[in-house]
């Protein structure tokens, strides 16, 4: 599994997680699973730095934006890609996104066709 790429996906919404983990372990990547930004902080604190971060921008306890700042200060994960995945689709959303620290945004409802080809320029192996 050492050469397996891992990706932490962040997501409160139960359906939305097993589709992403779905389409990403068809592709034999390893998925590590956050519903809340208190538990990607615990996770954060416990696993090696994965080669990406898939984050929901809205999620009850935090949002993806402040939870993508204090990821980024972790040792270990100023360099790992986060990659926000939202329904925030207004004009100027997707500038905030990156402005916050995120490398990239996939809007929601994603498209399963296109997904693993949009992630794959993101990932770094």
């Amino acid at each position: 599994m050492a050469d397996t790429p891992m990706i932490l996906h962040v997501e409160d919404n139960f359906e939305n997680r097993v589709l992403i983990r779905r389409l990403l372990q068809s592709e034999n990547y390893q998925v590590i699973e956050a519903e809340n930004a208190a538990q990607a902080l615990s996770l954060v604190e416990t696993i090696n730095p994965p080669n990406l971060i898939l984050m929901d921008i809205n999620m009850p306890d935090m949002d993806g934006y402040s939870l993508t700042n204090l990821i980024k200060e972790k040792p270990g994960y100023a360099s790992v890609p986060i990659v926000a995945i939202t329904a925030n689709v207004m004009r100027g959303d997707r500038e905030k996104v990156l402005q916050a620290g995120c490398d990239g945004y996939i809007e929601k409802p994603i498209n399963v066709d296109t997904f693993l080809d949009q992630l794959s320029e993101f990932l770094k192996l």
